[in-house]
């Protein structure tokens, strides 16, 4: 495996604040992901593993500590700067698939591309030929309310793919899923692995999901362990 470092985090904390309420919810997380790596983070609910997602993210600021994508410090850098390194070098999958429902497959996955300035004509192509790619070059005209659930995840694994980017973070991509459409997906996602050398960061409660991964995590109660 290439050894280059593509996210990484070190001594990440984050603590929710309001009122008499405070609530440590990460507590010194340190955590490698490289090239072309495939990571699954387990453990129950409310143990941190989204908070670590968002804050790998820069979704959200960390309490202390501080993330690095491709080298860059999250917490260093304008906002507007960090939104065009997230869309160029991090991909997302969310376990309920947030296709934007007015907009036709094809556009939902062409949209990171418009948003970085691509070509409109240039951004379809690359879109319907990842489509292809993933089995719904017959569904990109439809809008997400026409198609399967389990289509919607394969769409919204292209649309995370579309930039290419370096790493996908995903949380709990087959929760809402039958085991078999569940299997398809981890099938793309390994695939996508290995001809892209994309890195997958996967949080997630499915057993058979997380033994594909070449790497598990555990989280309890804030706390990362191997």
């Amino acid at each position: 495996m290439n050894e280059q470092i593509i996210l990484q985090c070190s001594n990440l904390g984050k603590r929710f604040q309001q009122g008499e309420l405070d609530v440590e919810v990460l507590r010194d997380v340190n955590l490698q992901v490289h090239t072309g790596q495939r990571m699954a983070i387990m453990g129950a609910s409310g143990s941190g593993k989204t908070t670590l997602l968002h804050l790998l993210a820069g979704l959200e600021k960390p309490t202390r500590g501080e993330v690095l994508l491709d080298g860059v410090n999250l917490n260093s850098v304008r906002e507007s700067k960090l939104g065009r390194l997230r869309n160029r070098s991090l991909g997302f999958i969310f376990q309920f698939h947030h296709l934007l429902g007015e907009f036709t497959v094809l556009e939902n996955v062409a949209m990171p591309l418009l948003i970085a300035g691509i070509a409109v004509k240039t951004a379809q192509d690359k879109a319907t030929e990842l489509l292809q790619r993933v089995g719904l070059g017959h569904r990109i005209a439809h809008k997400p309310g026409e198609i399967s659930g389990g289509e919607r995840q394969r769409a919204a694994v292209a649309r995370a793919l579309i930039n290419r980017p370096r790493c996908v973070l995903a949380d709990e991509p087959t929760g809402n899923l039958d085991s078999h459409t569940a299997e398809q997906v981890y099938e793309l996602m390994l695939e996508l692995n290995q001809e892209l050398g994309v890195s997958f960061l996967v949080v997630t409660h499915d057993e058979r999901l997380a033994s594909r991964m070449d790497t598990i995590l555990h989280m309890e109660d804030g706390r990362l362990l191997s």
